[in-house]
């Protein structure tokens, strides 16, 4: 009796023991006595133990680190590099079996083919053109990798620079540089400012003075064309004392804002202001002669 329930008790661990679950992020292989036999789809599987055994593989985007490491360049200085590779294993059951048997660490070979591409790559350039062409080692390191990793059953999603750190002598030196140029930016910069500031007081000044000249042409115009006015009603409305006493009017505004004013002294209005003022105008020295002869 005891025997009948231990051999059911058996079996039903024995059961349990070849229990096997793929996650949707893996994928796997079953081999039965050393010989790969099946592809394993995510979900429930059972293998028999001792016979079967399944190798579980991820299919996730995954990064490592490719060491840092000192790399000379084609001018002869010591760059410390570093850089990082995204790769992933294809889903495909092709690309899963060589992912297992194409490669003995597909992990550590891609870091390895990544250290040895970039010292190729960056031995070539120098210092300067490395860290200012990083994108375009960027691209050749991912181009070679996923050419060398396309039979491991891997794609490379990318492949980025992390650094490329110069001596520390060298750095100071780059530092130094980019800071002159930053300042000689800036002053250039500025002079522009100020000379856009210059260009447009001198401007402003220009067109401010020629207002004043055209408001001074327009006013000197304008006081012309009145006294013409003034002259032409003069002549055609005054006559006798009527013409003297509009020039004497005319002679009264000038006063005001002129301190001395030029008559000749043959006019009738230097009698007229004479008069007007209580002054008897002296008689010219030959009239009188001529006078007494006369008489």
């Amino acid at each position: 009796m005891v025997y009948l329930l231990i051999i059911p008790i058996l079996g039903f661990a024995f059961f349990l023991a070849g229990i096997r679950i793929i996650r949707p992020t893996s994928r796997g292989l079953i081999e039965t006595m050393g010989k790969y036999t099946k592809y394993a789809e995510p979900g429930f599987h059972w293998i028999i133990i001792g016979v079967q055994r399944l190798f579980v593989v991820n299919i996730t985007e995954q990064m490592f680190n490719a060491e840092p490491q000192v790399i000379i360049t084609n001018d002869n200085l010591n760059a410390t590099v570093d850089a990082q590779i995204y790769f992933k294993v294809k889903s495909d059951e092709e690309s899963v079996k060589n992912s297992v048997y194409n490669v003995n660490n597909y992990k550590v070979q891609i870091v390895n083919l990544a250290r040895t591409t970039l010292r190729n790559i960056i031995g070539t350039m120098t210092l300067k053109s490395a860290n200012s062409e990083r994108s375009i080692i960027n691209t050749d390191l991912l181009k070679t990798l996923k050419e060398e990793t396309d039979k491991w059953g891997i794609d490379i999603v990318r492949a980025e620079l992390r650094e490329i750190d110069p001596p520390q002598d060298v750095q100071e030196t780059m530092n130094k540089v980019v800071k002159a140029e930053n300042e000689k930016v800036a002053a250039i910069d500025f002079a522009t400012a100020a000379e856009t500031t210059a260009d447009g007081v001198k401007r402003a000044e220009i067109k401010k003075a020629e207002g004043i000249k055209q408001a001074r042409i327009l006013e000197a115009e304008g006081e012309a064309f009145a006294i013409k006015l003034v002259n032409e009603a003069a002549e055609k409305y005054f006559i006798g004392n009527a013409q003297i006493l509009k020039q004497l009017q005319t002679t009264e505004i000038a006063l005001k804002n002129n301190a001395k004013i030029v008559i000749p002294s043959d006019t009738q209005l230097i009698n007229v202001i004479g008069e007007m003022s209580g002054v008897i105008p002296i008689e010219n020295h030959n009239t009188s002669s001529l006078k007494s002869s006369e008489n």
